[in-house]
């Protein structure tokens, strides 16, 4: 049956993709162009044969993963490829939708792709709410900073002691008033849109509390055991879990580690060993929260009224592996200062030790959810 496998690779865009096909006998053929589109799809699949023969290849991108969704409801087995992965010649300096289609479908047959993980409908639907609200955060920021520094070149200081962004500092840039019109309408144009921006970030994490009422078992489970470290609440538990989607995925801490692209990149060739700063060829979002909360644990180890309430209807094994990455982590960071380091790259090295008690919380959590739903 494996001889007959016909092998598609398909260079998909927003309108249309272009299909080549890698047949048993070992030629490689373009099928020309398709339109992106539920209808479309379905003829061409009709077209090809039995589902059962084909296997189907495609890039990730800006397209998302509906069309393996597609592909899945027509039995169609498919893959969404790692672009940054894909062989390339170096001597190949041509490129088009056709010889990318083509190349696709032959690397496929050979096996030389790497596939990424594909999350279902609701883990992705979750993952597009919580980077929402990362992109309301960064508009908040941009906007304040437009209030603040058009106070700045106005002259306006706040009283000393007076702490920005609260809501008593907020009155203050209320009650101010310019002489000139002009400066007036820039105050109010700004201070309303920190307000907006105030009230989308509120908007955008209650629509995430309830998201997560309704999100699958485990990752309930896992967003309420992360929340057992020190430095990770509700949102930045939601935005690992969302981004992780199935961390049993990963086979090892190592490998989480990787897959957030805060490990050290290595050129290295016989006796020489080179190591530079961290690689960044990972998820980015997953990277920024652990950072985030890695500045934590500067802290001495301790648990707080507010930690303390997270860990309730907590396992005490998670409980011990959450105390464990205080002392450990805490360790980590006065080692790293006393010798010197820069601060952030303390900072990233200890967040890169967390993502490895998220792997183990993470793992069991989920074992957890999977053995309650199967009793």
């Amino acid at each position: 049956m494996q001889n007959k496998v016909r092998f598609l690779g398909l260079d998909v865009h927003a309108e249309t993709i272009a299909v080549a096909v890698a047949e048993p006998d070992g030629s490689v053929r373009s099928l020309g162009t398709t339109a992106n589109r539920a209808d479309s799809i379905r003829k061409l699949v009709k077209k090809l044969g039995p589902v059962e023969q084909l296997k189907a290849c495609y890039e990730a991108g800006p397209t998302g993963y509906v069309l393996f969704w597609q592909l899945a409801e027509l039995g169609v087995q498919c893959e969404v490829i790692a672009p940054t992965l894909m062989p390339v010649k170096a001597g190949d300096r041509v490129k088009t939708d056709r010889r990318d289609a083509e190349r696709l479908a032959r690397s496929f047959r050979s096996g030389d792709l790497t596939a990424v993980w594909v999350p279902d409908a609701g883990s992705e639907a979750l993952r597009d709410l919580v980077r929402a609200r990362e992109a309301a955060k960064q508009d908040q920021l941009r906007a304040r900073h437009r209030l603040s520094k058009f106070l700045l070149r106005s002259g306006q200081r706040p009283a000393a002691g007076l702490k920005a962004w609260t809501q008593l500092y907020m009155s203050w840039v209320r009650r101010l008033r310019f002489e000139q019109a002009a400066q007036e309408s820039t105050r109010l144009d700004y201070l309303h849109e920190v307000e907006h921006m105030a009230e989308r970030v509120v908007r955008l994490e209650k629509a995430i509390a309830e998201a997560v009422k309704l999100a699958s078992p485990e990752i309930q489970e896992v967003v309420k055991d992360l929340q057992a470290l020190r430095g990770i609440a509700q949102i930045s538990a939601v935005t690992i879990a969302a981004e992780l989607g199935n961390i049993t995925r990963f086979e090892s801490a190592r490998q989480l580690m990787g897959y957030s692209g805060a490990v050290p990149r290595e050129d290295s060739s016989g006796k020489r060993t080179q190591r530079g700063s961290i690689t960044k060829t990972g998820n980015a979002h997953l990277r920024r929260i652990v950072v985030e909360s890695a500045w934590s644990y500067r802290l001495r180890p301790g648990v707080g009224p507010a930690l303390r309430k997270r860990q309730e209807g907590v396992p005490e094994e998670l409980k011990e592996i959450a105390w464990k990455a205080q002392n450990r982590l805490h360790k980590r960071y006065s080692k790293l200062t006393a010798a010197g380091k820069d601060q952030r790259k303390i900072i990233t090295a200890v967040g890169r030790e967390l993502l490895g008690f998220i792997w183990a919380i993470g793992t069991k959590a989920e074992a957890a959810a999977k053995q309650r739903k199967e009793a």
